[in-house]
């Protein structure tokens, strides 16, 4: 969750901002990943708001390695009473497929011949230059710092937030229980006797 959860968990925190959330629960699997890196394929889990909305998140690093997309991909949707947002951000527009290994940008295994065309989160490389999500982000970061032009970064306050919300998710993995927010570093520390299960 700490990896890539932040990203789908920003927006939503971001769209739910008059909400506390008070509790996470959350598990994990390790099939795939464990013996290569010692990662988590992927953890799923809920937190409830004081006033019991929910937010349901799902991450996954353990694709097959023929998948298209590059890294990542990202689906959030808020379902209210008053109004829906949907945010596809799979990057199953663009779609290339080939029999010759691509020349410039990502170069996936050679066996891989479709691609998911703007799913590599720094861009991909066309004519020699990056473009994509992560130059434009890069150029409005920079604007912001050289010329103080406003941007919709977060702030410290708020990544912090995210930050601590991601982990509890993975410790509530970890202990198999309901976590209440807010979480410490103290919660964090495995406690003598507790083991580490995911």
């Amino acid at each position: 969750m700490v990896i890539s959860g932040t990203h789908a968990l920003d927006i939503v925190m971001w769209m739910m901002e008059a909400k506390r959330p008070v509790e996470v629960y959350a598990r994990s699997v390790d099939k795939a990943l464990r013996p290569l890196c010692r990662g988590i394929d992927a953890t799923a889990g809920v937190i409830t708001f004081e006033d019991g909305s929910l937010y349901h998140a799902s991450i996954s690093w353990a694709l097959p390695t023929v998948w298209p997309g590059a890294v990542y991909s990202l689906e959030v949707g808020i379902v209210g009473t008053e109004g829906v947002l949907t945010i596809d951000d799979t990057h199953r527009d663009i779609v290339l497929a080939t029999t010759i290994a691509q020349g410039e940008g990502y170069a996936p295994d050679a066996a891989r011949r479709v691609d998911f065309l703007g799913s590599y989160p720094p861009g991909d490389v066309a004519l020699g230059e990056l473009r994509g999500p992560i130059r434009d982000e890069t150029e409005s970061w920079l604007n912001r710092l050289a010329v103080g032009v406003a941007t919709q970064h977060a702030t410290a306050a708020e990544a912090h937030d995210r930050l601590m919300l991601t982990k509890a998710f993975d410790l509530s993995a970890r202990l198999k229980r309901a976590v209440p927010l807010p979480i410490t570093a103290k919660d964090e520390t495995p406690r003598m006797g507790v083991r580490a299960a995911v």
